[in-house]
C-alpha cells in the first residue's frame, strides 16, 4: 500500500471510530470500548509499519481556497521528528486504551470516554503529521477541545467543570499569541508550508525576528503549561486518571515541545534565551511546589510541569546547527534533539507513574490523598514494583531511561556557558528525587491509614499489563539501540558527554534517586499520619500547598481587575454603542418617519401649507438669510 493511502487510513481510523461510538454505541459501553481498542491496535500497527519501514515522505491534497492568493492544504510531513512523536503517541495511546478497559469498567459514561479518546488521537495525529502552520493550528485547537471534553468527563462534579473551563480559557490566552505568530510568519514569508518556510528562512535570515519566535512560543506556554500559563494543568487532574497519563503527561502537553522543535529554524538566539529561562524557572518552581501536594495525581502533575520545564530549557540551550532530514525540512538541531529525547523517555516513565496512581486509586476506591494510603507494598506488589521503577527512572538512576535524557540536558546546560541554568537544573534534579521519594515512602510503606488502603488488592490484567510494559520501556527507553535506525537524524544530533562528565552523572544520578528515597524515609516517616514539613514549617507548607499563590493572584486579577474593566466596558457598550449609536440612530429614523407620515394627510390645504413653507425656506437660503 502506498504511503499516501496509509496516511489517509491513519487519520480516518480514530475519526470514524469516534463517530461510530457517538452515533451508534453510546449505550453499548463494552462494545464501544472493545471497538475503540481494536481500532487503536490497527492504528498502532499502521503507524509502527510507517515508522520502522523507513518510509519518510510528504503528501498533501487541496483543502480550502480563498481566491487565488490563499490556498490551504491538508498535508503530511513525515520525517524522523514526526516519526518519533508518532511512536510516543502510539505506545502511550494504545496502553492507555487497554488500561482504561479495567479502570473505566463500571463507569456509566464509558462509551463517551472512549469516543473522546479516539477524537483526541485524531487531533494529536494532526499536529504530529501536519505539513503547514494552518493545519497545525486547527488540530492544536481540536486537541484543546478534546482535553476540555475529557477533563469534564465527570460533568456532575463542579470541580471537574471548573477545571475544564480553566484549561480551555488559559490555553486560549496562549493560543491568541500563537495565532498572531502564525500570521506574522505568513506576513514575512508568504507561506504556511513548513518545508518552504525552512528553505526561505535559510535564504532570508533577516526576516526572522525575536518577536516572531516569542509569539509562536506563546502557544507552547499554554499547551505545555509553562509559567505563567501553568495554572491549568494541576486542576486538569479532575479528569479520569488514564486521561492524565495520555493527555496531561505524555502527548498533548508535549505538543508544545514538538512544535518548537518543528519550527526551530524560526527561533532567534534572543528568543531561545527567553525560552531557556522560562523552562528553567518552571522546572524549579514546580519541583518546589510538589512538596506541598498530598493528592497523588496533583503531585505528579507538578512533576510533569517540572519535566516539561527541562524540555523547554533544552530547547533554549540548543545550538543553531540544524540540518536537513530525509523529507527535506530542517528538522533537528541539538537543543531540539535533546528535548525530544527527554520527551520520549518522559512519556514512558511519567505515563507509568500516572497509570500506577490510577491502579492505586482504583484499588483504594478512588482515594487520592497519600496520607490516607500507606502499606500498599505488600498488598499491590506489581504496582509497587513498577511504581518503584518509575520513581528511579525520573530520579535519574543510572542506566534507566530518565538518566540518559535528563543528564543529556544537564550536559548541554553545562557546556552552554549558562552556569546558573546548569546549577538550577541540577538542584531541580535533586528535588525530583526527594519529592518522588516522599511519594513512594508515604504511599507504599508503613501502616494503612484508611480502611480503603487496608482492603486494597492488586488489579486485574487490563490494568497491570500496561504497567509492566511501560516499566520495561522506562528501563530500556534511553538506549539509542531501542530506536534502531528509525531516528538517525535525532540520535546524531544528541551531544555525547566525555568520560569524566558521565562518571559525575552516574554519581549524582545514584545520589539523587536512591538518596532521595533514603532521605524521604528519614524525613517523611511512613508511620506518620501527617506531613513532616507541615508540622515543622506550616507557613512554608501552606504556601507550597497554595502553589505559591499563583492561582490566588489570578483569582484576584479576574475578580478585582478584569471583571471591573468588563463591567465598565459593558456600561459603555450599553450607553454609546447599543444606546446612542444603535438605538439612537433607530430612534432618529423612527422620528423622521413619524414626521414624514404626518405630511401625508390627504388634505389639499395641508399640502398647500407645507408647499408655502418650503418656498419660504428656499427663498431664505437663496438670499443668504439662512
Amino acid at each position: 500500500m502506498e504511503a499516501s493511502s496509509l496516511y489517509q487510513l491513519l487519520f480516518l481510523l480514530p475519526l470514524v471510530t469516534a463517530g461510530i461510538i457517538a452515533c451508534f454505541l453510546r449505550k453499548k459501553h463494552n462494545l464501544a470500548a472493545g471497538f475503540s481498542v481494536i481500532s487503536a491496535l490497527v492504528f498502532s500497527g499502521i503507524g509502527l509499519y510507517l515508522i520502522y519501514s523507513g518510509q519518510r515522505s510528504s503528501w498533501s491534497v487541496p483543502w480550502l481556497s480563498l481566491g487565488d492568493k490563499f490556498q490551504f492544504t491538508f498535508g503530511v510531513l513525515f520525517d524522523d521528528l514526526a516519526a518519533l512523536m508518532l511512536l510516543v503517541l502510539i505506545i502511550v495511546g494504545l496502553l492507555v486504551q487497554v488500561f482504561s478497559l479495567g479502570y473505566m469498567k463500571d463507569d456509566p459514561g464509558k462509551a463517551r470516554f472512549f469516543a473522546g479518546l479516539s477524537i483526541f488521537m485524531f487531533s494529536m495525529l494532526g499536529i504530529v503529521l501536519a505539513d503547514n502552520l494552518v493545519m497545525i493550528f486547527v488540530f492544536w485547537e481540536l486537541v484543546g477541545f478534546s482535553s476540555y471534553v475529557l477533563i469534564n468527563h465527570y460533568f456532575d462534579k463542579p470541580s471537574a467543570v471548573a477545571a475544564s473551563k480553566k484549561a480551555f480559557i488559559v490555553n486560549r490566552v496562549g493560543d491568541f499569541g500563537f495565532l498572531l505568530g502564525i500570521i506574522f510568519v505568513y506576513w514575512q514569508f508568504g507561506t504556511f508550508d513548513l518545508v518552504e518556510l525552512a528553505e526561505l528562512a535559510g535564504e532570508n535570515a533577516q526576516l526572522i525576528s525575536t518577536s516572531m519566535g516569542l509569539l509562536l512560543f506563546c502557544g507552547v506556554l499554554g499547551k505545555s503549561a509553562q509559567m505563567p500559563l501553568h495554572v491549568w494543568l494541576p486542576d486538569a487532574m479532575e479528569g479520569p486518571t488514564p486521561i492524565s497519563a495520555l493527555i496531561h503527561a505524555a502527548t498533548m502537553v508535549a505538543a508544545g515541545i514538538y512544535f518548537t522543535a518543528r519550527v526551530y529554524f524560526l527561533m532567534t538566539p534572543d528568543a531561545l534565551y527567553v525560552v531557556m529561562w522560562v523552562g528553567t524557572i518552571t522546572a524549579a518552581f514546580a519541583a518546589l511546589v510538589a512538596f506541598g501536594q498530598n493528592d497523588i495525581k496533583k503531585l505528579l502533575a507538578f512533576s510533569t510541569l517540572s519535566q516539561l520545564g527541562y524540555m523547554v530549557a533544552a530547547l533554549g540551550l540548543g545550538a543553531k546547527d540544524s540540518f536537513h532530514g530525509p523529507a527535506g525540512s530542517t528538522v533537528i538541531a541539538t537543543g531540539a534533539a535533546v528535548a525530544m529525547f527527554h520527551l520520549t523517555t518522559h512519556a514512558f516513565f511519567k505515563s507509568l507513574l500516572f497509570l500506577n496512581s490510577g491502579s492505586i486509586i482504583h484499588a483504594c476506591h478512588h482515594e487520592q490523598d497519600i496520607y490516607k494510603l500507606g502499606g500498599l507494598s505488600g498488598r499491590m506488589k506489581l504496582t509497587f514494583a513498577t511504581f518503584g521503577i518509575g520513581v528511579l527512572a525520573i530520579g535519574g538512576f543510572p542506566f534507566l531511561a530518565g538518566f540518559f535524557s535528563k543528564d543529556t540536558i544537564l550536559h548541554l546546560a553545562h557546556d552552554s556557558g549558562y552556569k546558573a541554568v546548569y546549577y538550577i537544573l541540577l538542584a531541580t534534579a535533586a528535588l525530583t528525587g526527594l519529592y518522588m521519594g516522599r511519594l513512594l515512602v508515604v504511599t507504599f510503606f508503613g501502616k494503612p491509614r484508611s480502611e480503603n488502603a487496608e482492603h486494597a488488592r492488586e488489579n486485574g490484567p487490563a490494568i497491570v499489563l500496561p504497567l509492566i510494559i511501560l516499566a520495561v520501556l522506562s528501563v530500556i527507553g534511553g538506549y539509542t539501540w531501542f530506536f534502531g535506525h528509525a531516528f538517525d537524524s535525532v540520535i546524531q544530533a544528541l551531544p555525547h558527554a566525555e568520560g569524566s562528565f558521565k562518571t559525575l552523572m552516574i554519581i549524582t544520578g545514584t545520589a539523587f534517586s536512591l538518596g532521595g528515597i533514603v532521605i524521604a524515609w528519614l524525613v517523611w516517616n511512613p508511620n506518620k499520619d501527617s506531613d513532616t514539613l507541615e508540622a515543622v514549617a506550616p507557613g512554608i507548607f501552606k504556601a507550597l500547598a497554595a502553589r505559591l499563590y499563583f492561582d490566588a493572584l489570578y483569582d484576584w486579577y479576574v475578580d478585582k481587575v478584569q471583571d471591573r474593566v468588563a463591567l465598565i466596558l459593558s456600561f459603555l457598550d450599553q450607553l454609546f454603542i447599543s444606546g446612542f449609536m444603535v438605538r439612537g440612530t433607530a430612534g432618529v429614523i423612527g422620528l423622521f418617519g413619524i414626521i414624514s407620515r404626518s405630511l401625508h394627510v390627504g388634505s389639499l390645504g395641508g399640502y398647500v401649507y407645507w408647499f408655502a413653507i418650503g418656498v419660504v425656506v428656499l427663498g431664505a437660503i437663496a438670499f443668504g438669510i439662512l
